[in-house]
């Protein structure tokens, strides 16, 4: 089943399924252990990115930073995350990056 909320500055999507083998994700890997489920932990297992080999959508998404939520980062992240976040995300997309 997914259910798609979508916003006036962006969408989510919420996708219930049955445990696949192998699954892992951002909410963890379904075997009843939360404490290997932090963001530390689910990145070591499975990385920042989905390899083009193993994703579902087609395509490129065109990442478009609209003005509130340019107004909720600066609200509620501490300036010195926000400037070390954009400098990654420049490091990461480089000239060629598709940010508006």
């Amino acid at each position: 089943k997914v259910t798609v909320f979508q916003w006036a500055n962006y969408m989510d999507v919420q996708i219930e399924m049955s445990k696949q083998p192998g699954q892992d994700g951002v909410c963890g890997n379904f075997n009843g252990n939360q404490g290997d489920d932090t963001t530390q932990t689910i990145m070591a297992r499975v990385g920042a990115r989905v390899p083009m080999s193993e994703c579902l959508l087609s395509g490129h998404a065109l990442i478009e930073w609209t003005h509130p939520m340019d107004k909720m980062m600066r609200a509620e992240c501490p300036p010195a995350t926000l400037t070390a976040g954009q400098a990654q995300c420049a490091q990461a997309l480089g000239a060629a990056g598709d940010v508006v």
